[in-house]
């Protein structure tokens, strides 16, 4: 077998089926803001509070997102003199609780940024050897999700821990709160960027994990997030997800159909879905595209938890992993149906073709209803086979196919003749 062929393949067998991290929160995917992408440090309690607000106007919170999350640089950068973190005196004046009771009382969580080491990314207050103080401090200031960086390890000699080790003394800090306090547990998700095969681990440590390097707003570094994502789709379930990072839309650098791809592949690999844009400048076709209530209610499906996954790669041999022209053809249950997404990776307009059963949630011999959750339309019945005509280039079509019983009878014996043959063993020749 080719080397790259190889190493894909290793890789998607390696990957075992994830019992997430159930202790009575983020059973779905969180769905949310966060500040990073469009502020990076630049942000206070008006601002936060300003795009809750806004959330909230747009409709966003009626359909779903629930979520505000401040990131990297709210604090101050030396602890007190008792060891406790302590939100910049200036940016953050009326404190973080005042914050939160806000969020709260405009019926949303709150979330706040930390890090796993000596300091944030941006040189703040890591949370290393504090674990247990800022847990209880992030509970006291009303925070209901933290989301935990990795930057800044400390020498090997003083942690003495493997990465499952760093992030679990944070895990257990929340946990042991939790069953002290009696409150929910804190939300936690772990931002360790893929490396140390965070797939394999995380959902014993926390509710999501990212599984490569920050997002960028090109279709580049989209295709590779896809990727290498498609071949660790297992590790998504209930209580635990990969995480593929920030939404990247609003914020220049994608077509309108990269930005439909971007939300559709995010919210059908059941990944979290945190706004990174700023709301106050918005525009109709990115707000079009994260109101899309159909995919929503596929990311927030609460029967199916498991991810969508590819069946064909298109344009490359199955298995191959290459980062510019990723699988096209994904599927996955849903509640009502199988759920289809095809992304066209190429350049130009495609037509893209498949044959039902190439899904394994499809059952031979049946015909079923298309609904095109984009176009929010009743597309037919498919029998055997579909066909997606002149997908945009990096575009994407999304599909919902429920089944409406046996296919019509006349029709060729084996829609797809490898080794097909009758009851008494007779070759089906197409």
């Amino acid at each position: 077998m080719h080397p790259v062929l190889l190493t894909a393949a290793a890789l998607l067998t390696s990957v075992p089926a994830i019992v997430g991290l159930n202790n009575g929160v983020a059973r779905l995917p969180v769905l949310g803001y966060n500040t990073w992408n469009a502020f990076a440090c630049n942000i206070d309690q008006d601002l936060v509070l300003t795009q809750a607000k806004l959330m909230k106007s747009l409709g966003l919170q009626d359909v779903g997102y629930q979520h505000v999350h401040l990131d990297d640089c709210w604090a101050e950068k030396n602890r007190t003199a008792q060891g406790l973190l302590a939100p910049d005196q200036t940016r953050f004046s009326r404190g973080m609780k005042n914050m939160t009771d806000q969020l709260h009382s405009m019926g949303f969580q709150a979330g706040i940024y930390g890090d796993s080491g000596w300091f944030t990314c941006a040189g703040y207050p890591g949370s290393f050897e504090h674990e247990a103080q800022d847990a209880q401090t992030y509970q006291e200031w009303g925070f209901d999700y933290l989301k935990f960086d990795n930057c800044y390890i400390p020498y090997d000699d003083i942690i003495r821990e493997g990465m499952i080790g760093k992030y679990q003394r944070m895990s257990s800090a929340i946990t042991q709160l939790a069953q002290t306090s009696k409150q929910p547990p804190i939300i936690f998700s772990l931002c360790q960027w893929g490396w140390e095969q965070v797939w394999l681990w995380g959902a014993t440590v926390g509710h999501s994990w990212r599984t490569t390097g920050d997002i960028a707003a090109n279709w580049d570094a989209l295709a590779s997030i896809i990727n290498f994502n498609s071949f660790i789709t297992q590790a998504t379930d209930f209580y635990g997800r990969n995480d593929l990072d920030m939404l990247q839309l609003g914020n220049g650098g994608l077509t309108f159909d990269e930005a439909k791809s971007h939300f559709t592949a995010w919210a059908l690999m059941k990944s979290p879905l945190l706004i990174g844009t700023n709301l106050s400048a918005v525009d109709d076709d990115t707000l079009t595209i994260l109101k899309n209530t159909e995919i929503l209610a596929i990311n927030q499906d609460a029967v199916e938890g498991t991810s969508i996954s590819p069946f064909r790669w298109g344009i490359n041999p199955d298995w191959t992993s290459n980062s510019s022209f990723p699988a096209q053809f994904w599927s996955g249950p849903s509640q009502n149906g199988t759920v289809f997404m095809l992304l066209n990776t190429l350049d130009e307009p495609a037509s893209m073709f498949f044959n039902l059963t190439e899904s394994p949630w499809i059952r031979a011999g049946r015909q079923y209803s298309v609904r095109d959750l984009w176009a929010h339309t009743d597309n037919g019945t498919a029998v055997r086979n579909f066909t997606a005509h002149a997908v945009p280039p990096h575009g994407v079509v999304a599909l919902l196919l429920k089944d409406a019983g046996n296919e019509p009878s006349g029709l060729q014996p084996c829609a797809v003749w490898d080794n097909c043959a009758s009851e008494n063993g007779t070759s089906v020749q197409g």
